[in-house]
């Protein structure tokens, strides 16, 4: 045992929850969560991330971290005609559809064979709107939202992982000095709240089916990624069945789909947490005691978000998803054969279209895949004609 084990952990706890919790926030507004049921949202979370990580950490022997699907609590806070009933029921079939995933290799494999342009395209359509909200908040109170944009970029040059826990710090103690938050709650225990289910279509195929794929392309694949990157070979079938496994029980609680981390991980995963590898699972159990704590303040959490200026929760949103919109635009449009797909689907997705009640990010998916068969039958002729040219000239 080493300091740099529990180190690594806690910190890599504190930048995953501090830094993207204000996402959490707005998705349970955009589904209409009272203050009771976003806390227990938090606090179930928590939990699932806790539960998944410990033990998948000590199975495997391997620094297995989870973490709440940052671009699906994206995609549910920019969907809008769902309420948190058809939200909880959207979880459930998300957690479903994940451990049906872990347990069928075919379906694995499908996933996989989704274009990286199209699944990215999608993922910078949900994203891009926090980024230009949080642009936009200059006009709204530009000494309080420079500064901290300024602190953002200047910290990220040395510690990109930090910078918007910096920024959440540095401008609830300034709101707080300049007289822009209410009164601050009492610190109380948190519960959890039972939300009854309600399944429709709707809410099916236009939320619970996008933040499956959002969770699988751009949260379980990058996690696998980092895992590998680092010298691990998990079989990625019982991870991801796992967390879809504790996603379905804790959505009755309000929790939203968990995964595989990428960030987190990359904190607990390397040589400077333990020069043996065989030694960094041990961050796991660490990690998971941190979110047991947050868990057991979430109310209290999510009561200090309320009384903070809206401002600064939408700017902390879209400075925590600067990142992922410029990596899903590198990836969207990396490979030429699929640019003008991976663009049609940008477009469709963040133009909020909604058609029988089914969100854009659903549609953006349909539109780039279509552009790609289109473009594929198009090849197919050409490909065929150069394949006999080939065996003609042998």
């Amino acid at each position: 045992m080493r300091l740099s084990i529990p180190v690594s952990a806690f910190v890599a706890a504190i930048v995953g929850f501090g830094g993207t919790l204000a996402i959490i926030i707005a998705a349970a507004a955009a589904v209409g969560a009272s203050q009771a049921e976003t806390a227990s949202w938090v606090t179930a979370i928590c939990i699932a991330m806790a539960v998944e990580t410990a033990w998948l950490s000590w199975r495997t022997k391997m620094p297995i971290i989870t973490a709440w699907s940052t671009p699906g609590a994206a995609l549910i806070a920019a969907s809008s005609g769902f309420t948190m009933p058809e939200a909880v029921g959207a979880f459930l079939v998300t957690g479903i559809l994940l451990v049906a995933t872990g347990l069928i290799g075919p379906l694995m494999r499908w996933i996989g064979r989704i274009p990286g342009s199209v699944a990215s395209g999608m993922l910078a359509g949900i994203v891009v709107i926090f980024v230009i909200d949080a642009a936009r908040t200059i006009t709204v109170d530009p000494w309080l939202i420079l500064p901290l944009m300024a602190a953002f970029f200047l910290v990220r040059l040395w510690n990109p992982s930090l910078s918007v826990l910096v920024v959440l710090i540095g401008g609830g103690l300034a709101a707080l000095l300049t007289g822009r938050v209410g009164t601050l709650p009492a610190p109380e225990i948190s519960t959890l709240t039972l939300i009854a289910p309600q399944f429709t279509v709707a809410s099916i195929v236009g939320l619970a089916l996008p933040l499956y794929l959002v969770t699988m392309a751009s949260q379980n694949l990058s996690g696998l990624a980092v895992l590998r990157a680092d010298g691990y070979q998990p079989a990625p079938g019982p991870l991801i069945g796992v967390t879809g496994l504790v996603s379905a029980l804790t959505a009755p609680f309000g929790a939203s789909t968990t995964n595989l981390a990428a960030i987190s991980a990359a904190i607990c995963t390397g040589p400077d947490v333990h020069p043996d590898p065989a030694q960094r699972w041990k961050t796991g159990p660490f990690y998971a005691l941190a979110y047991l704590i947050f868990a057991a303040f979430g109310a209290s959490l999510v009561a200090v978000f309320a009384v903070l200026p809206q401002s600064l929760i939408v700017l902390v949103a879209g400075l925590a998803l600067t990142g992922s919109l410029a990596n899903a635009l590198t990836i969207a449009l990396k490979d030429e054969a699929g640019r003008m797909a991976a663009t049609v689907t940008f477009a469709v997705t963040a133009s909020g279209l909604a058609i029988f009640n089914i969100g854009s990010a659903f549609w953006g998916l349909v539109a780039g895949l279509i552009v790609i068969g289109l473009d594929r039958l198009k090849k197919a002729p050409e490909n065929q004609a150069t394949a006999r040219f080939e065996r003609n000239r042998s």
